[in-house]
């Protein structure tokens, strides 16, 4: 068995605030259009979800390896007058190799499988001012806003995400990155909704 390096995120993990709005309909053209005119990574992928049985607090993914998730809380609000309002949660998150499950069927009794298709930008503050982040920055504070498609089933879905995700010292900005970065993004999400 391989040990993970001391300092490898599987045995730190990671600290994130993230805030998230999902729809209850296909992504609207007049959202994508506005989101494709910011420099973005994008990927399709497949997840499943544990949702039974209840874990409280403990979300658990599987995606290339799995993550897990422990909810730590909320810190506040993240209110945009006239753009935006949303709940910040504060998570911690590990990942590490697994062997992919079966999904013969529609996958094993308690996963959902969750089909996404997902658009990656990433902002960083210079001067105050939030502006999208080059690949050479990750190592600097950033907000990664994330428009996702999302299928179960027959249901579409879409959501947008802001993900400020840095040691836990460092986090205590990031409902201002949160909040830049969505005044760049929410005229699309008004439009669109």
């Amino acid at each position: 068995m391989a040990i993970a390096p001391a300092e490898s995120p599987v045995t730190q993990g990671l600290r994130s605030l993230e805030v998230r709005w999902i729809l209850p309909r296909p992504l609207q053209p007049a959202v994508a259009g506005w989101f494709g005119r910011l420099p973005a990574e994008t990927a399709a992928r497949q997840d499943a979800y544990l949702l039974g049985p209840e874990l409280g607090g403990l979300s658990v993914k599987i995606r290339a390896g799995t993550a897990l998730k422990v909810y730590l809380g909320s810190p506040g609000i993240l209110d945009v007058a006239s753009r935006a309002r949303g709940r910040i949660q504060s998570w911690h998150k590990w990942s590490f190799p697994c062997s992919p499950l079966s999904w013969d069927g529609g996958g094993p009794a308690g996963w959902r499988i969750i089909r996404k298709t997902r658009r990656i930008t990433r902002f960083w503050l210079a001067r105050e001012r939030a502006v999208t982040a080059t690949p050479g920055r990750a190592t600097e504070p950033a907000c990664a806003a994330e428009l996702t498609e999302i299928r179960s089933g027959d249901q579409a879905w879409w959501s947008l995400g802001l993900e400020a995700t840095r040691p836990a010292g460092r986090l205590r900005s990031a409902p201002a990155q949160h909040r830049r970065a969505a005044i760049r993004l929410t005229p699309a999400v008004r439009r669109g909704t």
